[in-house]
């Protein structure tokens, strides 16, 4: 235990030294000011006259001015770009190692390599988990300065449970992307990978196995696709988990038994 303590502190400090992280949280920002900009088109109807092509965006999402509608899109924005960011910060914490050229100065500790990996899994969580509560504060200053209306405890309560439900879907999803940073020795495969998920999800969202779909999970989850939501059932939540303990397993075994010379 002593052992993954010191590894955590360890990875803990990296990323207190490092600029990334401050363009990570300014990226996942965007979406609580998106939504805030799609409200001010909303409630200013000459505005919206200007700006067709957003107002029409908001239209389609059946968005409306109130505090429901914007907890949902918050949900929406982890369940599809929460998949992007999160899999960017597992590239960026398992194959810096590679990139930074200290691989081998960490495979030289005498620490356990499980728990070298696991210390990062350690941060990844908390990396995630932060980036939702700081978009979460974010939406909830946004909001009372927009003054919208339906404040209710019911919709607070409903809503940031599916938020942060929607997070753990999401943040599950960062095992495979840590494997293939691992295995790849870089940035580039896990990123690549991600890219052809986001692929695979325009195609297999009109078929009847989007709800299989482990990278779709989140966003149907979040109400994206309105009732589709409904849809998921056991097996949905299952293919998941599984996927993100074969990711993990992969990526554990890779560092354990691979030849890193």
């Amino acid at each position: 235990m002593d052992g993954l303590k010191r590894a955590f502190i360890a990875e803990l400090l990296k990323l207190k030294h490092s600029n990334v992280v401050w363009i990570i949280f300014a990226a996942f920002a965007l979406g609580p000011i998106m939504g805030c900009l799609m409200i001010i088109i909303l409630q200013n109807p000459i505005l919206a006259s200007k700006l067709g092509i957003i107002s029409s965006k908001a239209a389609i999402l059946t968005f409306s001015a109130d505090w429901n509608s914007y907890f949902s899109f918050l949900s929406q924005v982890v369940g599809f770009g929460g998949i992007i960011v999160f899999g960017f910060v597992a590239s960026y914490l398992f194959g810096r190692e590679y990139v930074d050229r200290t691989a081998r100065d960490l495979l030289s500790l005498p620490i356990n390599r499980t728990k070298i990996l696991n210390a990062k899994f350690f941060v990844y969580i908390l990396l995630c988990f932060s980036l939702a509560v700081s978009d979460l504060i974010l939406g909830f200053i946004l909001g009372k300065a927009l003054n919208l209306t339906n404040w209710e405890y019911r919709i607070l309560h409903e809503n940031i449970q599916i938020y942060f439900i929607t997070t753990l879907l999401a943040l599950a999803l960062g095992t495979p992307i840590s494997f293939f940073a691992l295995w790849s020795k870089g940035y580039l495969a896990p990123l690549g990978f991600l890219v052809l998920t986001l692929i695979l999800d325009q195609f297999i969202a009109i078929t009847n196995i989007r709800y299989y779909f482990p990278w779709l999970i989140p966003g149907l989850y979040s109400g994206a696709l309105g009732e589709f939501k409904s849809l998921l059932n056991i097996w949905s939540y299952l293919i998941l988990a599984f996927t993100c303990i074969v990711g993990y397993v992969l990526t554990i075994f890779w560092w354990e038994y691979t030849d890193h010379i």
